[in-house]
């Protein structure tokens, strides 16, 4: 049976890391999501994201193509981010996705059962701002304002009272070596006796 491993963490956590690590060294299928925000430098279309306008989203949406969507109401406007129908194919091997906890409890009820694996990545506060502001130091228009809406609003995306009720126990801890927080997800995605 294949599955979807679904990754999942506050900003600047690790996870666009993580994910393609999983991609390119235990040869999961990458779920390409959807968004309307602006692309980043350094990220190109229908790799990190299919950029979309926000036509191009209410289309999918009138059309019944999209599984979940959350929008995002930032200091640059409303960016909402989707997973579409189109965005995952089990039929060729297990997948692996990035998204937050409400996307991961929807596509969880889409496709039923075991077959979505949460990947929970957990790092220090300190450590994630000074990551988050390193990240976006390196881009040609900052928006350091959106940096601090986002990290305060992952204390209650992911508050411990949420984490329970998704049923995320099991957490990876990217606090420290990134490679032994890898280490450790490729275990357990081994563990699972999935891949093959």
């Amino acid at each position: 049976m294949n599955h979807i491993f679904y990754i999942m963490g506050k900003s600047s956590s690790g996870k666009d890391t993580f994910f393609r690590r999983a991609v390119s060294e235990l040869g999961l299928t990458p779920i390409v999501l959807y968004t309307t925000r602006p692309i980043r430098d350094n990220e190109k279309d229908g790799r990190e994201y299919h950029f979309v306008s926000r036509d191009t989203f209410d289309d999918m949406m009138k059309n019944g193509k999209v599984i979940e969507e959350r929008t995002y109401d930032t200091v640059y406007g409303k960016w909402t981010y989707f997973t579409a129908a189109d965005s995952i194919s089990l039929s060729s091997g297990s997948c692996i996705g990035i998204g937050t906890l409400e996307s991961y409890l929807k596509i969880k009820e889409h496709f039923c059962g075991d077959t979505v694996i949460p990947l929970y990545i957990e790092v220090r506060d300190d450590i994630r701002l000074i990551r988050a502001i390193e990240r976006e130091r390196t881009q040609s228009a900052p928006k350091y304002t959106e940096l601090c809406r986002r990290f305060i609003a992952d204390s209650r995306d992911f508050s411990e009272e949420k984490l329970i009720e998704a049923g995320i126990t099991f957490r990876f801890d990217n606090s420290g070596d990134e490679e032994e927080c890898f280490s450790e997800i490729k275990r357990y995605i081994n563990d699972k006796d999935v891949l093959k």
